[in-house]
């Protein structure tokens, strides 16, 4: 069986499909915003959320995960049945960027109810982010480097979200959780603006297989 060589440059996002190229630094700029209010969420609704503790972060994450785990097979579904990726492309560039300012209502919440509405809303969101983004992803992955590019991914959206991790409980400590969350927004809407230029390389075709 012949070996085949990895070359250096693939490390740095070089020598790969464009698409896949934006779609792991889109997501890389995310996952850092992510990261920033993330880990301390907990303490943000302790602060904020009027009743807020251990018991409702912890239902306002499985709203959250609840909603989107159950909407992501009949949305995946739809956009399987619609030839062409440009219906998966907009599903995933304008939730994207909806997502991108649902932190703001954080700023605006005050009870256990309010957040857990934006919770559900936001699972409904990412179910159509998710399956999207995976769909083009598959199709535009590079041939014979499947696994350095979603190794690739996965090295650089961790140690972002990791490095980001911390400096998001640097600025909570010493600036406040209003300015954590804006700058939150602020990479959000980067991350997802950086999607934008995929739109050229993606299929045309755009009818329903029933």
């Amino acid at each position: 069986m012949a070996l085949r060589s990895t070359r250096f440059d693939d490390y740095f996002l070089k020598n790969i499909n464009p698409v896949i190229r934006f779609l792991i630094i889109s997501d890389t700029v995310l996952r850092g915003a992510s990261g920033l209010l993330g880990p301390i969420f907990a303490f943000f609704i302790q602060g904020f959320v009027e009743g807020g503790d251990e018991a409702v972060a912890g239902v306002a994450a499985a709203i959250y995960l609840f909603t989107k785990s159950i909407f992501q097979i009949p949305i995946a579904h739809l956009i399987d049945r619609i030839r062409g990726e440009k219906d998966d492309f907009w599903f995933m560039f304008i939730f994207t960027l909806l997502i991108a300012f649902i932190p703001l209502f954080y700023l605006v919440i005050h009870t256990p109810l309010q957040l857990y509405v934006i919770q559900f809303i936001l699972g409904i969101f990412t179910a159509f982010t998710f399956p999207t983004y995976m769909a083009i992803f598959t199709r535009h992955i590079d041939k014979t480097k499947e696994g350095v590019e979603w190794g690739m991914y996965f090295t650089l959206t961790d140690l972002t979200g990791a490095a980001f991790a911390a400096v998001g409980g640097y600025i909570a400590m010493s600036s406040g959780f209003p300015t954590l969350i804006i700058a939150v927004v602020f990479l959000s809407v980067i991350g997802s603006l950086l999607l934008f230029p995929i739109k050229s390389f993606l299929q045309k075709k755009n009818d329903l297989r029933l």
